[in-house]
Protein backbone atom coordinates (compact mmCIF):
# COMPACT_ATOMS: atom_id res chain seq x y z
CA UNK A 1 0.00 0.00 0.00
CA UNK A 2 1.08 3.56 -0.52
CA UNK A 3 2.30 5.52 2.48
CA UNK A 4 -0.67 7.89 2.28
CA UNK A 5 -3.33 5.14 2.19
CA UNK A 6 -5.94 5.28 4.93
CA UNK A 7 -7.47 2.30 6.71
CA UNK A 8 -10.63 4.24 7.60
CA UNK A 9 -12.72 6.24 5.11
CA UNK A 10 -14.42 9.61 5.68
CA UNK A 11 -17.51 7.88 7.12
CA UNK A 12 -15.48 5.86 9.63
CA UNK A 13 -15.73 2.56 7.72
CA UNK A 14 -12.79 0.20 7.24
CA UNK A 15 -11.29 0.38 3.72
CA UNK A 16 -10.87 -3.21 2.58
CA UNK A 17 -8.44 -3.89 -0.23
CA UNK A 18 -10.16 -4.44 -3.57
CA UNK A 19 -8.89 -6.25 -6.70
CA UNK A 20 -7.90 -3.01 -8.48
CA UNK A 21 -7.18 -0.95 -5.35
CA UNK A 22 -5.32 2.25 -6.31
CA UNK A 23 -3.54 2.26 -2.93
CA UNK A 24 -1.52 -0.85 -3.86
CA UNK A 25 1.96 -0.16 -5.24
CA UNK A 26 3.48 -2.01 -8.22
CA UNK A 27 5.74 -3.93 -5.83
CA UNK A 28 2.70 -4.73 -3.67
CA UNK A 29 0.88 -6.10 -6.73
CA UNK A 30 3.87 -8.32 -7.47
CA UNK A 31 3.98 -9.59 -3.87
CA UNK A 32 0.24 -10.31 -3.93
CA UNK A 33 0.33 -11.97 -7.37
CA UNK A 34 3.15 -14.30 -6.31
CA UNK A 35 1.70 -14.77 -2.78
CA UNK A 36 5.05 -13.71 -1.33
CA UNK A 37 3.13 -11.39 0.98
CA UNK A 38 1.99 -14.51 2.87
CA UNK A 39 5.57 -15.61 3.65
CA UNK A 40 5.98 -13.56 6.86
CA UNK A 41 2.96 -15.37 8.32
CA UNK A 42 5.01 -18.57 8.47
CA UNK A 43 7.12 -16.84 11.12
CA UNK A 44 3.94 -16.51 13.17
CA UNK A 45 3.31 -20.25 12.67
CA UNK A 46 6.85 -21.08 13.82
CA UNK A 47 6.52 -19.02 17.00
CA UNK A 48 3.06 -20.46 17.73
CA UNK A 49 0.82 -17.44 17.14
CA UNK A 50 -0.87 -18.94 14.07
CA UNK A 51 -1.54 -22.30 12.49
CA UNK A 52 -1.20 -23.18 8.82
CA UNK A 53 -4.92 -23.98 8.54
CA UNK A 54 -7.62 -22.08 10.43
CA UNK A 55 -9.83 -19.02 10.10
CA UNK A 56 -8.01 -16.15 8.38
CA UNK A 57 -7.42 -13.24 10.77
CA UNK A 58 -9.35 -10.05 10.07
CA UNK A 59 -8.22 -6.49 10.83
CA UNK A 60 -9.50 -5.15 14.15
CA UNK A 61 -11.87 -2.58 12.54
CA UNK A 62 -13.45 -5.38 10.48
CA UNK A 63 -13.78 -7.52 13.62
CA UNK A 64 -15.54 -4.68 15.43
CA UNK A 65 -17.90 -4.03 12.51
CA UNK A 66 -18.79 -7.73 12.20
CA UNK A 67 -19.23 -8.34 15.92
CA UNK A 68 -22.81 -7.07 16.02
CA UNK A 69 -23.93 -7.94 12.50
CA UNK A 70 -22.62 -11.45 11.76
CA UNK A 71 -24.14 -14.40 13.62
CA UNK A 72 -21.63 -16.35 15.75
CA UNK A 73 -18.79 -14.14 14.52
CA UNK A 74 -16.68 -14.34 17.68
CA UNK A 75 -16.76 -18.16 17.72
CA UNK A 76 -14.17 -18.14 14.96
CA UNK A 77 -11.71 -16.79 17.54
CA UNK A 78 -11.74 -19.93 19.70
CA UNK A 79 -8.90 -21.37 17.59
CA UNK A 80 -5.65 -19.88 16.34
CA UNK A 81 -5.94 -18.00 13.06
CA UNK A 82 -4.49 -19.67 10.00
CA UNK A 83 -2.64 -18.77 6.84
CA UNK A 84 -5.42 -20.46 4.89
CA UNK A 85 -8.74 -21.96 5.85
CA UNK A 86 -11.90 -23.74 4.77
CA UNK A 87 -13.54 -20.46 3.76
CA UNK A 88 -10.69 -19.62 1.34
CA UNK A 89 -10.69 -23.15 -0.12
CA UNK A 90 -14.40 -22.68 -0.83
CA UNK A 91 -13.95 -19.36 -2.62
CA UNK A 92 -14.54 -16.88 0.22
CA UNK A 93 -11.49 -14.74 -0.48
CA UNK A 94 -10.81 -11.04 -0.68
CA UNK A 95 -13.20 -8.21 -0.01
CA UNK A 96 -16.47 -8.81 1.86
CA UNK A 97 -18.84 -6.35 0.23
CA UNK A 98 -21.81 -7.05 2.48
CA UNK A 99 -22.87 -8.89 5.64
CA UNK A 100 -23.95 -11.98 3.67
CA UNK A 101 -20.38 -12.37 2.32
CA UNK A 102 -18.96 -12.20 5.84
CA UNK A 103 -21.63 -14.57 7.18
CA UNK A 104 -20.74 -17.13 4.51
CA UNK A 105 -17.06 -16.86 5.44
CA UNK A 106 -17.81 -17.29 9.14
CA UNK A 107 -20.09 -20.27 8.42
CA UNK A 108 -17.23 -21.98 6.58
CA UNK A 109 -14.81 -21.16 9.42
CA UNK A 110 -17.17 -22.67 11.99
CA UNK A 111 -17.74 -25.75 9.82
CA UNK A 112 -13.99 -26.34 9.84
CA UNK A 113 -13.59 -25.63 13.56
CA UNK A 114 -16.31 -28.12 14.52
CA UNK A 115 -14.92 -30.87 12.29
CA UNK A 116 -11.18 -30.38 12.88
CA UNK A 117 -9.18 -33.34 14.12
CA UNK A 118 -5.52 -34.31 14.32
CA UNK A 119 -5.69 -36.45 11.20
Amino acid sequence: MTITSKDIDEEGNYNQATPEDPRVTRFGKYLRKTSLDELPQFWNVLIGNMSVIGPRPHPVPLNMASLETVENYMLRHIVKPGISGWAQVNGCRGETKDIADMQKRVDHDLYYIHRWNLF
